[in-house]
């Protein structure tokens, strides 16, 4: 039994890849388990000498008040994020942060009005962190994206491109009856 796959066959499995590839490129978006209200995020870098990322560090994220928290292992440009589920009744809750000995202490803040809006804080760790580029995920998902579409775009100008040719070639048969 043989199946015909219709002239968009290859073009569906470019799309299916190209989603697969981004939500595996972009788990924030795709494991976020908390309604916006409810997330609490903590990210940063933590970086060693010359502003670079130092990767596989233990990072300590700890409310104190309800004692929870979490360690998180920053991974090879130096990025770490910690995801804690909250509630308004968390703002003002005293925050410890910790990497390589050093502590950071802060108070969990948002506007607990805004029920849309990611509540996170950046908390960076080290001389001179250049924590202003993006995460490698960031790089991979978006190369992965363009590959893709490129992909999808040479499919569809292949497939153009024999369409036409076979239009001329009838045509040549046509004139020499």
């Amino acid at each position: 039994m043989s199946v015909k796959l219709g002239k968009s066959a290859p073009g569906r499995l470019i799309v299916v890849a190209g989603c697969m590839v981004l939500s595996a490129g972009f788990p924030s978006i795709t494991s976020a388990t908390h309604e916006a209200d409810h997330r609490f995020m903590v990210e940063g870098y933590v970086c060693g000498e010359g502003g670079v990322g130092a990767s596989n560090v233990d990072v300590l994220v700890k409310d104190t008040r309800v004692s929870y928290g979490q360690v998180v292992k920053t991974n090879g440009d130096g990025y770490y994020k910690a995801m804690f589920h909250l509630h308004n009744d968390n703002l003002g809750d005293p925050l410890l942060i910790e990497a390589r000995g050093e502590q950071k202490n802060l108070k969990i803040e948002f506007d607990p009005k805004d029920l849309e809006s990611d509540r996170k804080v950046r908390v960076d760790f080290g001389v001179a962190c250049s924590g202003g580029s993006s995460p490698s995920w960031v790089w991979w998902g978006g190369g992965a994206a363009l590959v893709a579409a490129g992909g999808a775009i040479g499919m569809r100008l292949l497939s153009s491109g024999r369409g036409k040719a076979k239009g001329k070639s009838q045509g040549k048969k046509r004139d020499h009856r």
